[in-house]
């Protein structure tokens, strides 16, 4: 389970705006993603990403490990699915009780499931032995409840929103991480990881 988040706990305010919570993606030296299509580079440098010095080999890491996403239908919506493109992996599993689109970007690899436990089977199934990625937010928080997540990831960005979408949903009930196991700083986030305890 991963995404970037507030110091509050929060992914976006309550218009599903981030203000500054992705910033530190563009705000570095070191590109991630060298090769990227120009149409979608906001670097201007031919990459979409570039990231401090300390958090580039964090992000290259994960991302290359990266096989499949998993997302709510609420995201795929709001970003339209990054046109077919994922930021990272080659497929995006979408949790929605709504088929995919008529005619939406039959090329990219994304698969509509009504049910989070048959997302992550079909998450699994195509990521192979690479990773499975659950976004955060509501779908996430009920990946984690159902005892579907391995590990949280945060990115952690210095800002306070206050109240917004929150990075475990709705979910009920508490669940116990273990002691982070990698803590990196960034400049302008800070890199969290935590097992679930089981």
């Amino acid at each position: 389970m991963h995404n970037v988040v507030s110091v509050d706990g929060f992914i976006a305010d309550s218009n599903d705006g981030v203000g500054p919570l992705h910033d530190w993606y563009w705000n570095g030296d070191t590109p991630v993603t060298p090769g990227v299509d120009p149409q979608f580079d906001h670097s201007g440098a031919g990459s979409l990403f570039k990231v401090s010095r300390a958090s580039a080999p964090y992000v290259k890491a994960t991302w290359d490990r990266l096989g499949t996403i998993v997302m709510g239908r609420h995201l795929f919506d709001l970003v339209n699915g990054w046109e077919g493109r994922p930021p990272a992996g080659e497929h995006v599993v979408v949790v929605s009780h709504r088929p995919k689109p008529d005619g939406w970007h039959p090329e990219a690899s994304y698969h509509f499931v009504d049910d989070v436990r048959a997302a992550i089977d079909r998450a699994r199934e195509l990521a192979g032995e690479r990773d499975v990625a659950v976004n955060a937010g509501d779908v996430g928080g009920q990946i984690l409840a159902a005892g579907l997540v391995d590990e949280v990831a945060m990115d952690v960005v210095p800002v306070v929103f206050g109240s917004g979408k929150r990075y475990f949903g709705r979910i009920e009930g508490q669940h116990l991480l273990e002691d982070p196991h990698v803590v990196i700083q960034g400049e302008g986030v800070l890199h969290l990881r935590f097992k679930v305890r089981r």
